[in-house]
């Protein structure tokens, strides 16, 4: 079965319709992706409704000692079969028993670190949540790299897919344990059994069906990629979880699990939108390496369409606040108000800061992202404990004003590789940015103005506002950046050539 390995690369090179591939891919990735959240959203918020802050306080104490010791879990060489021009089928086996060892080793570790998380938040029960956690590590082997032979070929159909299988299992267990009170259980059961199911659909889907070496001769290009991607992820760990890791030692689980779920509100578009787009974006750059002024137009592209849907969202996010967690998560969350409110004003920052990343490691520059990793592992934990001075708010402030500090470094480690100024990275951001500060303080007027109501009509009202406000000041603000949305969106196929008529038979 190894034979389905061989990356066909000179058919992909010689595909004429390389930019409908890419669109297939974006569709099918983010498209599939839309839905599949949906899912997981509506069990989710079910799920919210029934479990109580408590719970989500202490869960994110053990994502903490998850995540951290995630970024060894080997997904960088899963990136260096993506970026490598040639993958023979001896790599990929070479990768599939490093990846086996990792993980391994990595559920082994985490197993035994579990007392010692449990000491340090002095919660008892994140031993045992940690210790059944461990088998998630299990998993990822089978997960990856089918995945990233998909990847390479900009073959999004089959993982969508599976993408939504797994999130329809992952919804029952999870709506099945809340409803029959297993309190925080719930939180470790749903992802486990997302992770598992994808797992097996990508082994079946690609018949992955091969032995691992665990002789790494010759896979020195190959690890060295993914380490440079494995110390970009470790720093990235830092910088993301060093909020909770801090925080969890001094807030208490209720506090704490109001932060916790107001930052995964705030981080929906940025953690759960745009790392797919960049799956689809990091192959395509990939292709077009050589070509450094189709790289950076499709760059800014990429900044200026994501933008229009980040600022708004977040931006209405903010004002927005109060009537959006009394509908989602109901009356005993509203205490979270104020950090959904302060976060959501960091996230279009955040947003433009992860489009970088698949550019820079594109053009062999992961040392980039390393780099940028690097800072923000350094400034966010600063950041947050200084504002951990003033509890959980202080912590929501922090990342409002460490995130624009890190995307300038990233900016400026980047123009050069990507092919971009200041200015034109500034002119593919303002349409989106400028049109919806003009938004947001048409909403919170109109909030203001608004008699008292139920939650649930005052954010439809409001959210039909600024939808018809935004569309309406994009309009007048930015309308050839309009005009480019709707084409792309009515895009049409061509006609088909009409033949040349045969030639008539001469007669003589």
């Amino acid at each position: 079965m190894a034979s389905i390995l061989v990356i066909n690369d000179a058919s992909i090179a010689a595909d004429g319709n390389f930019g409908n591939r890419v669109r297939s891919a974006v569709f099918w990735r983010s498209g599939t992706q839309i839905l599949a959240q949906i899912i997981a959203w509506g069990s989710t918020l079910a799920v919210i409704r029934i479990l109580d802050p408590n719970d989500y306080g202490i869960f994110a104490m053990t994502q903490v000692v998850l995540v951290f010791l995630s970024f060894m879990n080997g997904y960088g060489l899963a990136s260096s079969i993506i970026q490598a021009e040639k993958v023979d089928p001896m790599r990929i086996r070479q990768a599939f028993g490093m990846l086996l060892l990792l993980n391994g080793g990595i559920a082994i570790l985490q197993i035994l670190l579990a007392p010692v998380a449990a000491d340090y938040y002095r919660q008892p029960i994140i031993e045992d949540l940690l210790k059944v956690q461990a088998l998630i590590f299990l998993a990822t082997p089978f997960m990856v790299l089918p995945e990233a032979l998909m990847t390479r070929n900009l073959e999004f159909k089959k993982p969508a897919i599976i993408n939504l299988i797994s999130a329809v299992v992952g919804a029952a267990v999870a709506l099945y344990f809340a409803l029959n009170g297993h309190g925080v259980w719930t939180l470790i059961y749903a992802p486990m059994a997302i992770f598992w199911t994808r797992a097996i659909c990508l082994v079946i889907a690609v018949k992955f069906y091969i032995w691992p070496s665990f002789n790494f001769k010759g896979a020195g290009a190959m690890f060295g990629f993914g380490a440079t991607l494995l110390a970009s992820h470790f720093f990235w760990t830092i910088q993301s979880q060093s909020d909770i890791f801090i925080a969890g030692r001094f807030l208490d689980p209720h506090d704490l699990g109001l932060y916790a779920e107001a930052l995964f509100l705030t981080t929906i578009f940025a953690a759960k939108f745009v790392p797919p787009l960049n799956e689809v974006a990091f192959p395509a750059y990939s292709r077009l390496q050589d070509d450094p002024e189709a790289l950076s137009w499709s760059f800014l592209k990429a900044v200026r369409l994501i933008m229009l849907i980040s600022c708004p969202l977040y931006l209405g996010m903010s004002v927005t606040a109060a009537p959006l967690v009394g509908t989602l998560f109901g009356p005993k969350w509203l205490e979270m108000t104020p950090y959904i409110s302060i976060l959501a004003l960091a996230m279009p920052v955040m947003t433009l800061q992860i489009l970088f990343a698949p550019a820079n490691n594109a053009v062999g520059k992961p040392q980039i992202t390393a780099r940028a990793s690097f800072v923000g592992a350094i400034l966010m934990p600063i950041t947050f404990l200084i504002g951990l001075q003033w509890g959980a708010i202080g912590l929501a402030w922090g990342w409002v004003f460490a995130f624009p500090v890190l995307t300038l470094f990233t900016f400026f480690q980047s123009y050069r590789h990507i092919g971009i100024s200041g200015g034109e990275l500034m002119r593919a951001i303002w349409p989106g940015l400028s049109t919806s500060i003009a938004m947001a303080a048409v909403v919170y007027l109109a909030d203001q103005l608004l008699p008292e109501m139920i939650v649930y009509a005052r954010l439809a009202i409001l959210v039909a506002i600024g939808g018809a406000a935004y569309i309406g000041l994009l309009w007048i603000l930015a309308r050839p950046t309009l005009v480019e949305v709707i084409q792309l969106l009515m895009r049409r196929k061509p006609p088909e050539p009409i033949p040349d008529p045969a030639p008539a038979a001469s007669t003589s």
